[in-house]
């Protein structure tokens, strides 16, 4: 009997990689987790690089809602073959097991195996022309003046993290006006009716250069590439204080090593080709050249930390 279920483990694992060597022999679905945005873009600029070098389809679905738990919800109950994949924000499996303490329709651990993490970004915060206020120190001393609100893309969003942990980190309240997007929430911010806003940089950058919006810092631990001037949080007397969020290419759990391996590589090799280096230096992201096992670890790294900053802020998905 030991004999028998050894060879069938034998022939199972030779299945196994003769059907890794031959991958990908058809279409590659690649599930995002929101709807056409800066997401969607950045995958249909990868995966077309992708696509060309397997000489395979990779055809991309939105499925949006719910911070991304219906679409991990969704791609992990999938065939663990390589032929079903999630490109998601971070904050789907290093935020959401926070905010909704056991509560998700996945496990962020045991229901996937991490693929890549090719680019972090950061959010700059700015403020509407009507607030009187020209530099951080100024928005949290006018903050603990009177009653003043910033705007983000949702609750659980990146400008929503982003904002809730400064304001927080400052010690200063300011009551939260979610958006269903990002698109609406920078409207009102130069609308006056809304004073603060942490968004992604390239998305508010036009604004900031013709006026409209003040920028006062980005997020990140290093300055913007596209807006050097503005100087970083950490810089302006919180130190260590670093807001950085990602995209994960994630596969079901149980996906052979030699497919994420691959898929892994190819991801990488895409971001080098020059002209997507320059989409990405204007998108603000930052190529972090991580293979998969580095990209599972930085998740982990985020998700430890953003449990420790939902604890102490008390956000929330509601």
């Amino acid at each position: 009997m030991k004999h028998a279920a050894r060879a069938a483990l034998a022939l199972l694992a030779l299945h196994a990689g003769m059907a890794a060597a031959q991958y990908p022999h058809k279409a590659v679905r690649v599930v995002v987790s929101t709807v056409p945005g800066p997401l969607d873009a950045f995958v249909r600029l990868v995966m077309e690089q992708v696509s060309a070098s397997l000489k395979q389809p990779f055809v991309v679905e939105n499925k949006p809602g719910a911070g991304g738990n219906l679409a991990a919800e969704y791609v992990k109950s999938q065939a663990a073959d390589g032929y079903t994949l999630l490109f998601a924000i971070d904050t789907t499996f290093t935020v959401n097991p926070g905010l909704f303490k056991g509560k998700l329709p996945f496990d962020p651990v045991k229901d996937f195996a991490a693929i890549a993490v090719p680019v972090t970004f950061g959010q700059m915060l700015t403020v509407g022309p009507d607030v009187p206020a020209k530099t951080t120190a100024e928005l949290v001393a006018l903050a603990k003046r009177k009653p003043m609100t910033y705007a983000s893309g949702g609750n659980g969003s990146p400008s929503h993290l982003a904002a809730a942990y400064f304001f927080s980190t400052a010690g200063v309240e300011m009551t939260h006006v979610p958006y269903k997007g990002t698109g609406q929430s920078v409207i009102d911010v130069l609308g006056g009716r809304v004073d603060a806003l942490f968004a992604v940089t390239n998305g508010v950058l036009p604004y900031v250069k013709d006026g409209r919006l003040r920028a006062l810092a980005v997020s990140s631990a290093q300055r913007s590439a596209l807006a050097p001037d503005v100087p970083t949080v950490a810089e302006l007397g919180y130190p260590g204080f670093d807001v950085t969020f990602a995209y994960a290419l994630m596969a079901p759990a149980g996906t052979s090593d030699e497919i994420v391996q691959l898929l892994a590589r190819e991801v990488r090799k895409a971001l080098e080709v020059p002209e997507m280096r320059e989409k990405l230096r204007l998108a603000d992201y930052r190529v972090t050249g991580l293979d998969s096992k580095a990209s599972a670890a930085w998740i982990v790294t985020a998700r430890e930390k953003w449990n420790r900053v939902i604890e102490k802020t008390g956000i929330s998905p509601e």
